[in-house]
């Protein structure tokens, strides 16, 4: 949640609007997820989506499948993901208090909610051994968090994957498909949200805009149905 629903469809996108509990929680979950913090993140992603597949996107996947799934982390940032990222517009970002004060304290926030506060949970509640509970809700659920973004960045931009090409499609989008909440765990968390007064203001696409855009550049298998 603090990626799909923080950092990607609040931070990056703002296709939703949440209030400060919301936003605490979500800055929390962020950090435990440990993918850079709020504002590099949303500044990279904002990128990613202006500059898709060439050298000012931070994880170019005409570069190849380990690029673009974790190559990208190990070498220096291209020139143009720099440049281009410079000249974006983020004083959203610089003025939200939760965002700034995440990115002021956002290495020791990674060792504590990330790898500290996991390991320490199954230990003293339930006995677990700190060993056991370092490996597997520490270290275990970081990498498996992990590849599953990174999969959105090679997979599903080499290979094609609905959901995703219909998010860069109409990236303002909260529910990131035309399906709404199936199979689509994060949009039926967003409208929880929403339902106990904790967010508000989702963007949706409508069907006109949908369809609209599947006659000017569909390939012709869209179902409306």
């Amino acid at each position: 949640m603090g990626i799909t629903a923080g950092v990607h469809r609040l931070w990056s996108h703002r296709s939703y609007k949440a209030k400060l509990p919301l936003r605490i929680f979500l800055a929390f979950a962020n950090s435990m997820a440990f993918q850079n913090d709020i504002y590099e993140w949303s500044r990279d992603h904002r990128v990613h989506h202006k500059h898709s597949e060439t050298n000012a996107d931070p994880h170019n996947a005409s570069r190849g499948f380990f690029f673009s799934h974790i190559g990208w982390l190990f070498v220096r940032k291209h020139p143009e993901v720099i440049e281009k990222g410079s000249k974006l517009d983020l004083s959203d970002l610089k003025a939200d208090s939760i965002v700034m004060f995440q990115r002021r304290y956002y290495k020791a926030s990674v060792v504590l909610i990330c790898f500290v506060f996991p390991t320490l949970v199954p230990w003293y509640f339930w006995g677990e051994s700190l060993w056991v509970s370092y490996l597997i809700p520490g270290l275990l659920r970081y990498a498996v968090v992990l590849n599953a973004t990174w999969l959105v960045n090679s997979a599903a931009h080499m290979w094609g994957e609905g959901f995703h090409n219909f998010h860069h499609t109409f990236p303002s989008d909260y529910a990131t498909s035309e399906f709404g909440s199936v199979l689509n765990f994060t949009t039926v968390f967003i409208d929880f949200m929403c339902f106990i007064g904790l967010a508000q203001d989702r963007k949706r696409t409508s069907q006109e805009a949908i369809k609209a855009r599947v006659q000017r550049t569909g390939d012709g298998s869209y179902n409306s149905g």
